[in-house]
């Protein structure tokens, strides 16, 4: 998934910011704020974070568009989700 949307991010460091997020709301934290958020990437503070979704440019409706099609390949697998 990760390299499917690296292009959509027109800087390095916006990539990463983005895969310290998806890692932290994927993790164990208990609380899912950027406090915590970036205490589980190793950042001192939220200040790299909040700087990612306040100003890093991206084209959010073809990062939706990826993500949607991802989930879809993957759920459409036959043991993709058991209930």
């Amino acid at each position: 998934m990760r390299a499917s949307v690296d292009d959509v991010f027109v800087r390095p460091a916006s990539r990463e910011n983005l895969r310290a997020m998806v890692r932290g709301l994927l993790s164990e934290v208990p609380r899912k704020n950027l406090w915590q958020l970036a205490g589980y990437a190793g950042h001192p503070n939220p200040d790299r974070l909040q700087g990612f979704l306040a100003k890093a440019a991206w084209d959010a409706d073809e990062l939706r568009y990826r993500v949607r099609d991802y989930a879809v390949a993957t759920l459409a697998e036959a043991d993709a989700v058991r209930a």
